[in-house]
């Protein structure tokens, strides 16, 4: 492969992130104070003064772990310094400070959907030696081995796992308990449900799935081909478009829209919190990172009324759920000029037994067993998500595939092309794409 195809490979694996990372962001900290966690970050400084600088998008479920890195690593001469961002802004910041011989940053935050390109493309410093030299020290081997394992290429890790994204239905638990409905396990159920909710007048369209034409639609389509047992990708590289599993998945999407608002395509995740937050819908699928915010009473005066489950499987033989794992994870960029030793151990640090405790439950951190019924509203039903889900199968095509499908998803939903057109296309695309 040229480098120039390896080159673009890793942009549009970084541009097409969107598809598997939750894209919300929340007001964050210059300092590192807020959600801190005091842990240990027993580097060895350099001699003089030194400013590292973490480049890591604000949610609830991340800012935990930055903060307890800025906050607990600060010491000394030397200075983390990790600015506000939205998840936007972070993926073009990725793009451009690795772009050059010259970066901009010394921590990135990366995802296991853009571990390939980058991988493939020598973006990111290989951790596997830092990894097995400070393992011991910082407790590494409690972290899952099937998240090191997303966040490696051809052998070689390139980020430590830090969290774990999974898609969790959340409910309204008092509309379903006042109409008698049970929480659904397909979606099948799910537009029964829907039906009842709009029968009893109490909303006009009570599922709401992130659809933004530009990103999260994937998402979706991915998530139910997944549920199928059907990825976009084969192992062997082959696009999957031209199976009955997509037929399937195209034509659920199709049957849910009358339960959507018709303006679905512009709604991303946050889109859908608010329509929790303000009661016009009754079912979501977000990933996990975004429950924590459902409960909280200073989002919503229904915070009480939600409930969580496993997402449903896309059919009542259907193999999974829906579903799409990602995970969250922090790299060392190729260009940065500071000591890899330094920057290993406040990552570490960032990640230890200490601070993974105290994310929760905001967030699903990396290591095992950690996240439980007990200690998380929405645990047990992330917990049953993380169980159903088909197995990730990670190529090194699966990114361009994924953004080249997109446009034409998007023209299927909105009536512009027929299924059956639509199909056909992006197995065209997907084929040329894939080189």
């Amino acid at each position: 492969m040229s480098i120039t195809k390896n080159r673009a490979l890793a942009l549009v694996a970084a541009t097409a992130v969107g598809a598997l990372a939750f894209a919300g962001c929340s007001a964050g900290s210059r300092t590192g104070n807020a959600n801190a966690t005091a842990v240990t970050c027993d580097y060895t400084a350099p001699e003089s003064a030194t400013t590292v600088n973490v480049l890591a998008y604000n949610s609830s479920a991340v800012d935990p772990f930055t903060n307890t890195m800025v906050s607990s690593c600060t010491k000394g001469d030397v200075t983390l310094k990790h600015d506000p961002i939205d998840f936007g802004g972070q993926v073009t910041k990725t793009q451009a400070t690795l772009a050059t011989d010259t970066g901009s940053y010394d921590i990135i935050e990366t995802y296991s959907f853009v571990i390939p390109g980058y991988g493939n493309d020598e973006k990111l410093v290989p951790l596997d030696d830092l990894y097995e030299k400070y393992s011991d020290k910082y407790g590494l081997d409690a972290i899952s081995e099937s998240m090191r394992a997303g966040m490696s290429f051809d052998g070689k890790l390139y980020a430590v796992p830090m969290q774990a994204q999974m898609q969790v239905m959340a409910y309204r638990a008092d509309v379903f308990d006042d109409l008698g409905l049970e929480v659904p396990t397909t979606f099948d159920e799910m537009i029964s449900a829907a039906e009842a909710i709009q029968a009893a007048e109490i909303m006009e369209y009570p599922i709401a799935l992130p659809l933004l034409a530009t990103s999260d639609v994937r998402t979706s389509y991915g998530a139910l081909m997944s549920s199928l047992g059907v990825p976009f990708v084969a192992e062997d590289g082959t696009p999957q478009f031209d199976t009955e599993a997509a037929a399937t998945a195209l034509d659920i999407m199709l049957e849910l829209q009358p339960y959507m608002d018709p303006q679905v395509t512009t709604f991303d995740q946050p889109k859908v919190q608010q329509q929790m937050y303000n009661g016009t819908a009754a079912m979501s699928i977000m990933f996990s990172g975004r429950m924590f915010d459902l409960t909280q009473p200073a989002n919503s005066n229904l915070s009480d009324s939600f409930a969580f489950a496993a997402p449903p499987k896309a059919t009542d033989d259907a193999e999974y759920v829906y579903n799409n794992l990602s995970v969250d994870g922090w790299s060392i960029p190729f260009n940065t000029k500071l000591d890899h030793d330094m920057l290993f151990e406040m990552i570490a640090a960032a990640v230890s037994e200490d601070a993974s405790e105290a994310s929760i439950p905001a967030a699903y951190p990396a290591r095992e067993g950690m996240v439980t019924a007990r200690n998380s509203p929405y645990g047990e039903a992330a917990n049953d998500s993380l169980a159903g889900a088909m197995p990730p199968v990670v190529t090194l095509t699966n990114a361009v595939v994924t953004e080249a499908i997109r446009p034409i998803l998007v023209e299927v939903l909105t009536g512009a092309l027929s299924p059956e057109e639509g199909l056909i296309q992006m197995q065209a695309a997907a084929e040329s794409a894939a080189g």
